[in-house]
């Protein structure tokens, strides 16, 4: 191509980037379009300058540290689209924003200038919280019937973005069915170089009821009194590196110590519970943990993969008692479709050592993350666990709610509906003494639900599901980042 007819053609995108910098928008189809027949694809196009508007607490550093290019580097015009999509995806996924535009101009015919406008979330909640004591909803409804006597209450202190460095604050005050006190203070970016973090916690809780077995039938047996049984203290500091801008690496050192009633320890409830014969013990746990994690939303991806690793070591010695080490994985992959459908691809693994733990060290299918649709009311204990899980979804509608009020941070609610239908398995092996009605076999389930997606990614789902016993039933779900 002649410096003539390539002048023209930036002359052109000139005129083109300014009518999308008036919408925010970058149409990917007009954009590709016009750089295959009009601009030549390796014309090189200046950085000159990157302006940066909305952030009224955050720093301006914390924002570029997400852009993949600095001021005076140069981006080909075929690749400018994909770099400005990946930084706004970096930016989103820090999650102190609820809306991110980047807008690109051309100061003269070869040097770009970047315009990011930015909507920051609000920072300070400080709210009352209404907490179950069971694992999940489904449990305190079905198991429990709703009993509004195993709740805990209090108040939530959280403070996102404290400095302006996207360092967080928490505190939990909580008294009722059980008491909590937690603090927790997270600074990401301690260094110059925005590359190392820091982070410390501490707390305390008692509780009257908590699981000391799992019977055959893999319920959770509770042991429960009118007093607090069972008290518990730690204290953790974790360092942190993150180089680039998908991979972390995170190390933490943690000291905990539990003390529960005398009675626990009997033939009557489990001895095995610390596998010593002590109602009170203190231990620490070394871990290491990985992090990658490529994906265009953090909260709710539909593109991209996830991989984390996770390796601890429990207490000081080799076996016995408390001691266990343990290496945990998953790795998600998301995948867009044609016609607003997207896929999902998920692997979880656990593996313990030496295979004879205690009862505090088997936890495995039916907690946290780490479970199957469709057997919500059980648990699955093991050493050694495997999940995968397949979902395919589309988006059914999406609207938005006005404010009435005038509030720059919350200028709308937004609502998004996904439709869905899935498919798992996964088992979890334990010691052959330890067996019950699920381990030690294949599991697989499936359903369909709806996924709803609102203000601050606050996700509810609604599944219906089925499992390889028969059972069938409605199953509810929430998360939130807040």
């Amino acid at each position: 191509m002649s410096k003539r007819i390539r002048c023209y053609a930036v002359l052109v995108f000139f005129c083109f980037c300014q009518k999308v910098a008036i919408s925010g928008n970058l149409p990917i189809k007009v954009f590709d379009t016009l750089f295959n027949k009009t601009i030549d694809p390796n014309a090189l196009l200046k950085v000159g300058q990157v302006k940066i508007t909305g952030n009224k607490k955050t720093k301006d550093y914390i924002i570029l540290r997400e852009l993949s290019f600095n001021i005076g580097d140069s981006i080909k015009a075929g690749e400018l689209y994909n770099e400005i999509e990946k930084a706004k995806s970096l930016i989103y996924n820090t999650n102190l924003f609820s809306i991110v535009e980047i807008r690109p101009e051309l100061a003269n015919a070869y040097e770009l200038q970047l315009t990011i406008a930015v909507i920051e979330r609000w920072y300070i909640y400080p709210a009352p919280q209404f907490k179950l004591i069971d694992r999940d909803f489904n449990e305190w409804w079905r198991t429990y019937h709703a009993d509004l006597q195993r709740v805990t209450y209090g108040i939530k202190y959280t403070q996102y973005n404290v400095s302006g460095r996207a360092d967080q604050l928490n505190f939990y005050l909580l008294n009722g069915y059980s008491r909590n006190f937690t603090a927790v203070y997270n600074a990401p970016y301690s260094n110059k170089k925005l590359t190392e973090g820091f982070s410390f916690a501490t707390g305390f809780s008692q509780t009257k009821e908590f699981p000391y077995k799992t019977n055959i039938d893999n319920k959770l047996m509770q042991f429960k009194s009118d007093r607090f049984d069972k008290d518990a203290f730690f204290i953790s500091g974790t360092y942190r590196v993150r180089k680039g801008f998908y991979r972390k690496h995170f190390l933490t050192v943690q000291y905990t110590h539990v003390k529960v009633n005398d009675s626990l320890l009997t033939e009557k409830y489990n001895p095995d519970y610390f596998n010593i014969n002590k109602s009170q013990i203190g231990y620490t746990d070394i871990s290491y943990g990985y992090q990658y994690a490529n994906i265009d939303n953090i909260n709710f991806p539909q593109q991209g993969k996830i991989f984390t690793l996770g390796i601890i070591k429990r207490g000081l010695g080799i076996k016995g008692g408390i001691n266990m080490l343990s290496v945990d994985f998953t790795f998600r992959k998301y995948y867009p479709h044609s016609h607003g459908f997207f896929s999902s691809l998920v692997f979880m693994g656990k593996l313990k050592l030496p295979f004879r733990q205690p009862y505090l060290n088997q936890r495995a299918l039916g907690y946290g993350d780490f479970y199957l649709s469709g057997l919500e009311n059980y648990v699955v204990d093991g050493v050694v666990a495997g999940v995968g899980k397949y979902t395919i979804s589309k988006k059914l509608l999406s609207f938005k709610i006005p404010v009435p009020f005038k509030i720059k941070a919350l200028p709308y609610i937004p609502f998004s509906f996904y439709g869905k239908a899935y498919g798992e398995t996964g088992f979890a092996y334990n010691r052959h003494e330890l067996d019950t009605r699920l381990n030690n076999q294949l599991l697989y389930t499936g359903g369909f639900g709806l996924d709803i997606l609102s203000l601050y990614d606050l996700k509810l789902s609604v599944e219906f599901s089925y499992n390889q016993l028969g059972e069938k039933g409605l199953f509810l779900h929430a998360r939130s980042i807040l």
